[in-house]
Formats: C-alpha cells, structure tokens, sequence
C-alpha cells in the first residue's frame, strides 16, 4: 500500500516541468552549474508539495492518496529537499543573471545558506524517531520558516533567467503555493475549518477508553474505518491528534473513538476527559474500507478500532470477513461484546480471538493455514508495524499481491533506519565504557 500513483505523477511532473526551458538556457554557461540551479528548483518544488500534503485540505487524499500513506510521500519529499540542496549548495552554482550582480543577490546568498542549515536540523530531527515527539512537533513548525528563506533564495538570487520569463513565472507559482500552505498551517487553528463536538459519554472497553462525541451544530459525515484529528483545548491538549472513529456511522452525526494508553499524550488525555467536555474535530481521512468481496482482518491491541466500526456496517451477504484479534488476554480486549454479537448475527463474519498469554502470538503461517487460498483475498491490517512487516514477507510469498494487502499506518512521523543506528552506536558506547571501568577495576 502505498501513496496514490496520481501523487508520483505530479511530483514527477511538477520536478521535469524546468526541463522545458532548461535547454535554451545551456548556450555559452557551463552546464554544471545550470544542472545545480535545476536542483534548487528541485528542492522548492519538493518543500512546496510537502507544505500542501501538511494541509491536510480537500482534495490532498485524492491526488496523493490516503493521508496516513500521503505523509510517507511529504517524508521523501522533504529528504529529497535535503538532499537536492546540498548538492545545489556543494556543486558551483554561480551563473551570472541578466541583470547581474546586487544587493538583494548577497542577501539571497545568506538566507540559501540559513536554509540549508535550517532545513539539515529539521530533517535530521524527522527521521531521527528516537527524539521526543513533543521536540519534534515544535521544531517542525520552523521548516516554513526555511522554506520562506529558500524561496526568497531562489527569487532573487543571480539565474540566467528573469522571474517575468516563462521559468521564472512557474517556480514564482511553486513558491507561492508554498507560502500560501505555510501560512494556512500556521494559523491559528479557529482559523482552520473544524466541527465541534462535546464529550457526551465515556466507557472503559478492556485497556480502551470510548469516547462519544455528540455534535454542537454541522456533524461530519465519514465513513466506518476512517479517522479524524481531534483536539481538547480545555483540557490543555489544543493539538490535534489521529483517532480512528470506532463506530459505525450515525444518522445523529455522534461519533466514537476509543483510545488506548499509548504514549504520553492518549495517558495524558485518558486521565483527564469527562462528560461535558468540549471539542474540535477535523476530518474525515483515510481510505481503509475500500475492499470488497472475501478478506481477512488482522488487529492486534487498540488496531481493533477501525474494524469495530466496519463490522458494524456489515449486511446480509457480505464477505466471507475472518476477524483475527490479537490481546494478551480477554478482559483487555477492546469492544469484545460488541463484535462477539456481530459475529453471531452474521454468518459470513467469523471472530478470532488470540490471547497472547495463553495461546502465544498468532502468525502469519496460522492465518495462511486457516485461510488456504489468498486467491481473490484481501487482506486488512491495524496494529503494530513490526508485526505487520513479518505479515506481508509471509503473504507475499503465499501469493498476496500488495493491491490487496491494505494497512493503517498511522506514523505520520516515520524514520529511515536511525532509531537501529542509534541504538547500535548507543549499546556500543554502552559496552566500551563498561569495558573501561571493567580494566580499570582490573589495573587497580
């Protein structure tokens, strides 16, 4: 599953459009030079498709596909960014423009370079997970701040075109819906479309808190297995944050989201919700339900939440649906009564349910087994992302393909291997030092 093939393709245009021009350009300069000002605008066009995938407006999930995959693609982006900046920065890029040498032109040399170094923290800090997402969400706000300086980079910076002519006039456009994106996120939030709700009911299911939301005016309309971000301002949690929506939907606009103690922020949020709370709900996102036909659903803990919603959805004939649901043990399992009598309801939905402490961890060759076939399958998954890794390696070898595989991935903040680098670099240092005191208890 990955980001919608419409979303590479306007990446991919958006990128090759300067090559239009680029060749007229080359006569009498040094081609080099005139490839690394094709990599700066490069790396605009990349930070400004990823200001407009961070908006989260309209229209984003269906160009670059659902926000959960789409925020992979705003990741890549920004590493690409990185990457065609230094390379811009590292390759001679010195061309002399049409009107030469001026003031605004040493000042854009400046504010290229803060970007640069800018842009390197901020990107180091994305990828590197093992810092705290509370860091990472403040200094996140900042890579605006270097993108308005990379553009002002571009725009006035010595190029062997003008900004009235065809190039300049496109990039100006890049840099504008950039800008454009930068300031709607950072706006204030009452400034952002949303629809209020207020708490109307809590119960505890298994380690899951279910929170009923009844509306304060216009409901949203989703659908079962999407999301919405959700923020509590009264209770000093105005940052919005994913929930998928477990329940079906309701012809009152109420809605449902179960959360479970996952990190500091749902503990935090856990223990201080109440009846009567007021909040701001933006949404719908995501495109989980889609499939059709025969499937296999896979949860594991709270990953139980968009599958809640969509059993209750189900009508006569639907399926077959084999639900695998995976907890240490029965009294933590979310919303169990309520899938237990969808499942007796429905002859084509079927209830598995692992307890890991006493049955151990299902696997993938036990759902392979039980399923025979995957021909003309699909199948869903929600839960941890190293469990679903091992999932797909076994169905793809029995035959999956990966159009069929469909994942919540709800690391909208996601790494590119340096948590293991840190990890190794940190367990080694570890060791050395122990080794040290070791010798020198030895020496004494």
């Amino acid at each position: 599953m990955a980001p919608r093939l419409s979303g590479f393709i306007i990446v991919g245009v958006a990128m090759l459009l300067p090559l239009m021009w680029l060749p007229g350009l080359i006569t009498g300069r040094n081609a080099v030079a005139l490839f690394s000002q094709y990599l700066g605008m490069t790396a605009i066009i990349a930070m400004a498709i990823s200001q407009l995938i961070a908006t989260r407006w309209w229209g984003v999930e269906r160009l670059f596909g659902p926000l959960d995959q789409s925020y992979r693609l705003h990741k890549w982006l920004g590493l690409w960014a990185l990457a065609a900046t230094f390379l811009h920065d590292t390759v001679d890029a010195d061309i002399e423009g049409p009107d030469g040498r001026t003031v605004l032109a040493e000042i854009a040399e400046t504010a290229g370079e803060i970007g640069l170094n800018g842009l390197l923290i901020l990107v180091l800090i994305t990828v590197a997970t093992f810092v705290p997402y509370h860091l990472w969400k403040w200094t996140h706000r900042f890579i605006g701040v270097f993108f308005i300086l990379s553009a002002f980079h571009y725009l006035f910076i010595e190029k062997p075109f003008s900004n009235t002519d065809a190039l300049g006039l496109y990039m100006a456009s890049v840099c504008m819906l950039g800008l454009i994106a930068y300031a709607y996120t950072s706006a204030p939030r009452r400034f952002r479309p949303a629809r209020r709700y207020r708490v109307e009911h809590l119960e505890q299911h298994g380690d899951a808190l279910a929170v009923s939301l009844v509306p304060q005016g216009r409901p949203i309309r989703h659908r079962a297995g999407q999301f919405c971000f959700v923020s509590f301002a009264d209770l000093g949690l105005s940052e919005p944050h994913p929930f998928t929506l477990s329940a079906a939907p309701d012809d009152d606009g109420r809605l449902r989201m179960s959360i479970g103690p996952l990190g500091d922020y749902t503990i935090r949020l856990m223990s201080r919700l109440k009846v009567g709370v007021d909040a701001r709900v933006e949404g719908p996102f995501g495109d989980f339900s889609k499939a059709r036909g025969e499937q296999i659903w896979v949860a594991a803990g709270i990953g139980i939440t968009p599958f809640a919603a969509m059993a209750g959805t189900l009508k006569a004939g639907e399926g077959p649906i084999t639900l695998y649901y995976s907890v240490k043990d029965r009294r933590r399992a979310a919303h169990l009564e309520e899938l237990e009598a969808i499942a007796a309801q429905h002859q084509n939905f079927q209830l598995v349910l692992r307890e890991t402490t006493v049955d151990g961890r299902i696997t993938p060759s036990e759902i392979i087994d039980q399923a025979g076939s995957l021909k003309g399958k699909h199948v869903l998954y929600c839960g941890p992302s190293a469990f679903r890794k091992t999932l797909w390696e076994e169905l793809r070898e029995h035959g999956l393909s990966a159009r069929r595989f469909h994942y919540e991935l709800f690391e909208i903040r996601t790494g590119i291997g340096l948590d293991s680098l840190f990890n190794f670099i940190l367990n080694r240092s570890l060791k050395a030092a122990q080794a040290a005191r070791e010798n020198q208890r030895s020496d004494g």
